[in-house]
């Protein structure tokens, strides 16, 4: 069982890492504001600085989830249990919002969120239900 929750944990981790690069290093090319975030070329300069700063909300949460696995891997346990736990979390809750958000048409049509709520939420939901049947 273990082995299910460092498998989520580090797929979590890898979606969380690619969308820091999304938002914080490529939101001003088309294809990413506008096809993965569905975002207007013209709201770019807008929005960059808000991009930016949660690009690197999610650059954190996926290394603090990377460490947990590996300080766990290491054999401190506990260290990385709890870190592997808070992040994914935290990362579980926060898809929870973007599908409020979705569910609320906060920036875009109702049902074009679902994917990014999936995305944030699934993995880490894994990881945690596999933690607390190991306990």
């Amino acid at each position: 069982m273990t082995l299910i929750v460092w498998i989520f944990a580090l797929i979590a981790a890898a979606l969380h890492i690619l969308v820091f690069v999304w938002e914080a290093l490529a939101f001003q090319r088309p294809a990413v504001h506008q096809g993965v975030f569905s975002t207007r070329t013209v709201d770019v300069p807008a929005i960059r600085l808000w991009a930016f700063g949660v690009g690197f909300y999610n650059l954190f949460l996926g290394l603090g989830a990377l460490t947990g696995v590996l300080t766990w891997m290491g054999g401190n346990e506990t260290v990385g249990r709890t870190l592997v736990i808070y992040t994914c979390l935290f990362m579980f809750l926060s898809g929870i919002v973007l599908l409020i958000a979705d569910r609320l048409e906060m920036g875009r049509a109702k049902g074009k969120g679902i994917g990014g709520a999936i995305g944030q939420g699934i993995p880490p939901l894994i990881a945690l239900v596999a933690v607390m049947i190991a306990a």
